[in-house]
């Protein structure tokens, strides 16, 4: 059942530590990050998957014969070297409804159910929701309404999307899971995973 929420999937990165394209490593399954993270949203129920790649990213995914679902449109950010804001920015911009927006970087390939519902259910308590694990934040948050408006208003783009999102209220949710610090940024921290 389609829920009221979308998911922004930011994988326009260029991936220099990591040496390939983050979202085309390979979960113990064989199925790749980005394809993992998606059919997990996808579970959740979310309405509209809008996933930010760069020119990388997409030449990958038309050499590779991936099935993602039916409701995952892919944007082209042409200005990867911005901060991830302007990626943001686009994502937001090519959702066509919904009132809450899940933001996931596309290096943590584990998107779990239960750290979904926590967060969702906690939508109409602040304009920013954010999981917290022994007191730091992670991913994903979720976004009002509110919030994506103002973001696609915003005339700057290389701007920093944590200084942004700072003075609007936020609600933090304490989840079991430490996997919503997990981001994969080395061939050392894929090798850890």
């Amino acid at each position: 059942m389609k829920k009221d929420c979308s998911v922004i999937i930011l994988a326009a990165g260029y991936s220099g530590r990591m040496g390939q394209i983050k979202f085309s490593l390979k979960m113990k399954d064989g199925k790749i990050f980005l394809e993992h993270i998606l059919q997990q949203f996808s579970k959740f129920g979310c309405y509209e998957m809008v996933v930010v790649i760069n020119r990388e990213g997409k030449s990958f995914l038309d050499q590779h014969a991936i099935e993602f679902p039916e409701n995952v449109r892919f944007i082209l950010n042409e200005h990867p070297g911005y901060e991830r804001f302007y990626s943001v920015k686009l994502g937001l911009s090519a959702i066509n409804r919904n009132r809450f927006v899940f933001i996931h970087n596309a290096d943590n390939p584990f998107v779990e159910q239960d750290v979904l519902e926590q967060i969702f259910e906690k939508r109409e308590e602040a304009d920013i929701v954010k999981p917290v694990y022994k007191g730091k934040g992670g991913h994903p948050i979720l976004i009002s309404d509110k919030i994506r408006a103002e973001i696609i208003s915003e005339t700057e783009n290389n701007i920093r999307l944590d200084d942004f999102l700072r003075k609007y209220p936020q609600k933090r949710v304490n989840v079991g899971s430490e996997k919503i610090l997990i981001n994969i940024n080395t061939p050392d921290d894929y090798q850890k995973l």
